[in-house]
């Protein structure tokens, strides 16, 4: 949406009238051909956007300032993007945002953007529902994740359901960076997210969690499709300085499972880490310092 912070003032246009009709559309089980948004109207376009594509490649591209999410395949198989840099904080600019694709890489790329660096997405709602394609096999290696939600976030977009990702040797933080890992769904949403690896990360700096999983973001425990969140992994973080080192929010019916954290240091921490319903929590070899 846009905001006065990206330079919106009020009557200027807007995507939100635009927004909220499409959503309708997909409640209301209208033809995707028959969804139809051209001149009048504003919603803002993705920058790179393959749609059911085989062996996608982008490489060594520098994106600034584009209008909306930076890179986001759909429904792809064997997609490497490699050596891309993007600058882009405008509202929602996320940087690569691989939905339903099967084998990704995402390698040495630098992300400095106005919402996630990188969000791993599956569908949402009836439409994730009714194509129901998950996003499975995804190694993300070897980048730079500087401003401003997530440093890897998976959802909110799990309908579809997501898993195996892997994330190694990457550096995240800078001033205004939230979260390192960040799963962020809700039983509104549903799907499922499972088998997350993280490992070798350096954190410089981040406002909030380095690891946050949390089932009550956005529309919160207000839906009937618990997500079940399993099999997450993470070792090896070197982190200056986080809001806390973890956060885990799963639902009493439904509560995170297998969650281990082991041989990692966080050496500053301004407040407690914040763990309810969940199963099978391992936390092993890990430092923690005060504020």
């Amino acid at each position: 949406m846009g905001t006065p912070e990206f330079g919106w003032r009020p009557g200027t246009p807007h995507e939100a009238a635009d927004w909220e009709a499409l959503q309708r559309m997909a409640a209301d089980g209208v033809p995707v051909a028959e969804r139809v948004f051209g001149a009048g109207h504003y919603l803002r376009p993705n920058m790179i956007q393959p749609y059911l594509c085989r062996n996608v490649l982008v490489e060594g591209v520098r994106i600034v300032r584009s209008p909306m999410w930076e890179i986001h395949p759909v429904r792809c198989e064997n997609v490497l993007v490699r050596n891309v840099s993007i600058y882009s904080r405008g509202p929602n600019n996320d940087g690569c945002d691989p939905e339903s694709c099967r084998d990704v890489v995402i390698s040495g790329c630098v992300f400095d953007v106005g919402d996630d660096c990188i969000a791993i997405k599956a569908g949402r709602g009836p439409d994730g529902r009714r194509v129901g394609v998950p996003c499975e096999n995804v190694l993300i290696e070897d980048c730079d994740m500087r401003y401003r939600y997530g440093s890897v976030a998976i959802g909110t977009d799990t309908t579809g359901g997501i898993r195996n990702v892997f994330v190694r040797r990457c550096r995240w933080g800078g001033p205004g960076l939230y979260f390192g890992l960040y799963v962020k769904t809700n039983s509104v949403r549903g799907g499922f997210v499972e088998n997350v690896f993280v490992k070798d990360v350096t954190i410089s700096e981040l406002t909030k969690e380095a690891v946050s999983i949390d089932l009550y973001h956005g529309d919160g425990h207000n839906g009937d499709d618990p997500p079940p969140i399993r099999n997450v992994h993470v070792s090896g973080l070197r982190s200056d300085r986080t809001r806390s080192a973890y956060l885990l929010r799963g639902y009493p019916e439904q509560p995170l499972r297998d969650i281990a954290i082991r041989d990692s240091t966080f050496a500053h921490v301004l407040r407690s880490d914040v763990v309810s319903d969940v199963e099978g929590l391992s936390v092993t070899g890990v430092r923690i310092g005060g504020g």
